[in-house]
């Protein structure tokens, strides 16, 4: 019995960029290569206001008061 292996007809592959700026020009040169078919730049996912309260945590950013007095004195009122 003969052995026989397929092809990939389509295959993916993924660049990442860290300029953003160059965009465009990445664009223009990768469909300039024989065989690419399609360019998707996948836009940024808008998070929630619950998952950005998580990323606040995360990094930091947040602040911690004894009281109210104390967090009303540290605005100036």
């Amino acid at each position: 019995m003969a052995n026989t292996s397929t092809i990939p007809t389509q295959g993916q592959i993924i660049v990442n960029i860290e300029d953003m700026s160059m965009i465009k020009d990445i664009k223009k040169a990768i469909s300039m290569v024989k065989g690419v078919g399609k360019i998707t730049v996948p836009r940024p996912q808008k998070l929630t206001s619950y998952e950005r309260s998580l990323r606040d945590i995360e990094e930091g950013h947040v602040n911690e008061y004894a009281s109210v007095d104390d967090f009303f004195k540290s605005m100036g009122i």
